[in-house]
């Protein structure tokens, strides 16, 4: 009798044992992506009855937004945001993504990284050490400067502008420019100074995420490139969790790569909005112009999937991949190529 009731005692204080989870990401809870973080954590704290006990850390807290995704294999935070071209090499098939003119939204570019079998034949070997919850790209963005306008190729010349991963700094190149890498809480200072003369962003990056607003002056509407995230948990708060946790963990995704993207395309509008009221000029290139801006993404896209190729990676069959994805979820997500 005295085992059985040891053996009870002991599930009851099994079952009521809490797990802290720290949760760091690097925008701000202003910021669509930041309140998904915060929608996410605290549903999966209800769930769990409060046993998983969640402790957030927005707005870069934790440091630089290159270290997240180690975070979260080191398990230094629990769950982190990480951004794909913010260690460049690390994820060189994932962030084919990245290559212009291939994805048109953010609902789309969610859609394509989370399908089941891009994850298993080409993604998931390269999240090494983490537990991918969910990838994402932020919605096509533009390029914005702080004193000449960008209106042709030949504008381009000479210009020093930030990029977001590898696939956007040869892009940047076959334009004609210089590609600076900044990290973006450091992007506002380094327009600013005149340290870059531009950058490759997203409205709601601009607008939302990082107050550009009165700092960029004009805006190439392109929407030529998406950048890619990822919410990473560490795989060993995960394997210490009972099965019932566990299931809170694996419900708590469903659906989410809809919600996200979603939500990121919801900031394009405001976004503008703010960098407009802020005194910048956006514009669309002319058809001539976009067609030869579209030729270049094509040669890097071209030369990226041979370069890596002659690696050893299979780089041509995920490329391939991703576009049927995007164009079959074009026709039914939102596409900023088609109502913008």
């Amino acid at each position: 009798m005295a085992g059985l009731v040891a053996i009870v005692l002991s599930g009851q204080t099994f079952a009521q044992q809490k797990y802290e989870m720290k949760v760091a990401y690097f925008v701000g809870d202003h910021h669509p992506l930041g309140a998904w973080f915060v929608r996410w954590s605290d549903g999966v704290e209800k769930a769990s009855g409060g046993r998983i006990v969640v402790k957030r850390f927005p707005g870069a807290q934790m440091g630089p937004p290159p270290g997240y995704y180690d975070m979260a294999r080191t398990g230094q935070a629990e769950v982190t945001q990480f951004m794909h071209g913010g260690t460049p090499g690390r994820f060189p098939v994932t962030e084919l993504i990245n290559l212009p003119y291939l994805i048109g939204s953010g609902e789309i570019g969610a859609k394509v990284l989370n399908d089941p079998e891009l994850r298993t034949r080409y993604l998931d070997a390269e999240h090494k050490g983490i537990k991918g919850l969910v990838y994402f790209t932020v919605q096509p963005g533009q390029v914005m400067t702080t004193k000449k306008p960008i209106r042709t190729l030949e504008d381009f010349k000479g210009m020093r502008i930030r990029f977001s991963s590898p696939t956007i700094r040869d892009f940047i190149a076959a334009l004609g420019g210089t590609a600076v890498g900044v990290s973006p809480t450091e992007l506002a200072e380094a327009l600013q100074k005149g340290t870059v003369d531009g950058a490759f962003i997203d409205y709601g990056g601009a607008g939302i995420a990082f107050k550009l607003g009165g700092i960029v002056k004009h805006v190439s509407e392109m929407y030529s490139f998406v950048t890619s995230f990822g919410a990473a948990m560490n795989p060993d708060f995960y394997n210490k969790l009972p099965a019932d946790l566990k299931k809170v963990i694996d419900d708590s995704m469903i659906g989410q790569a809809k919600e996200l993207g979603d939500g990121i395309d919801s900031i394009d509008g405001p976004g503008k909005k703010q960098i407009i009221e802020g005194g910048a000029n956006a514009f669309r290139l002319s058809p001539e112009e976009d067609a030869k801006f579209r030729k270049a993404g094509a040669e890097v896209a071209e030369a990226k999937i041979k370069e890596m190729e002659a690696k050893g990676l299979p780089a041509r069959g995920a490329y391939t991949l991703m576009k049927s994805l995007a164009d079959k979820h074009a026709k039914i997500s939102r596409n900023f190529w088609n109502n913008n």
